[in-house]
């Protein structure tokens, strides 16, 4: 057994530890709730509109004109 450890011990740790996995795993999933929703159709080519993007053209609108 590896580090000399008793079988019965290391199934325990190891069974504890595969819980506390799977908990830890639930916690994150039910705090965070992914969207798991697939759309039907995909989008058009350039449809999607980033963040950036939008960043930029408020950015545009909102420089003053320089004379």
């Amino acid at each position: 057994m590896p580090a000399g450890v008793s079988w019965p011990s290391y199934l325990k740790m190891f069974a504890a530890s595969l819980l506390a996995m799977c908990a830890g795993a639930e916690v994150v999933h039910r705090y965070y709730r992914p969207d798991l929703t697939i759309p039907d159709v995909p989008p058009e080519r350039g449809e999607l509109r980033t963040e950036l993007l939008g960043l930029k053209e408020r950015q545009q609108r909102r420089q003053p004109c320089q004379q």
